[in-house]
């Protein structure tokens, strides 16, 4: 596998017989794109793959002997960006590992989008839920409160669904003490 990744272009900075440590190894290393070559993925190795998707990640490319569909599936799920079996020919590991690399990005802008969603939404929610408290103890519609939201935030120079956050959080401090 060195000798092949080696005579397509690439830079070999780590060879290890098992994937125990695999986040620290990688980001020791600071490597691009991690490529395993196994008989048979353990549990163990996709756990560790699963642990540098979620901790550390990268690109990960595994070779190898066996290709049963709950071990891609597996290794699919734990972050592995490409999954070849029965070995790879020197010359088509370049492009599988930018296939890879690619599919990488691809899956890391939606997790990123996604996550702007949910933060949006959140803030979304708390605002809705801070103006609820103050149509209740201000008795105002709905458009009145997102303004008084919104003046209380600028006189404090908070983000709106910040200030919403501390409105709530009063309103919750005076139930307490209730």
């Amino acid at each position: 596998m060195k000798a092949g990744l080696e005579a397509s272009g690439c830079t070999v900075a780590l060879v290890a017989s098992d994937a125990a440590d695999l986040t620290a190894r990688v980001r020791e290393i600071d490597a691009e794109v991690v490529v395993c070559d196994l008989d048979d993925p353990s549990r163990d190795a996709l756990e560790s793959m699963r642990a540098l998707h979620r901790d550390a990640p990268r690109p990960v490319v595994v070779f190898a002997a066996r290709g049963e569909p709950d071990q891609i599936e597996a290794a699919l799920e734990a972050g592995v960006a490409a999954y070849v079996v029965e070995g790879l020919a020197p010359a088509r590991v370049r492009p599988v590992i930018e296939v890879a690399i690619r599919r990488f990005r691809a899956h890391q802008a939606m997790r990123d989008e996604l996550a702007r969603a949910r933060a949006t939404l959140a803030d979304r929610t708390v605002v809705e839920r801070a103006k609820g408290v103050l149509m209740r103890r201000r008795r105002l519609s709905e458009a009145e409160a997102h303004r008084a939201l919104q003046r209380m935030a600028m006189d404090r120079g908070k983000r709106l669904s910040d200030m919403a956050e501390m409105l709530l959080h009063e309103e919750e401090a005076g139930k307490a003490r209730s």
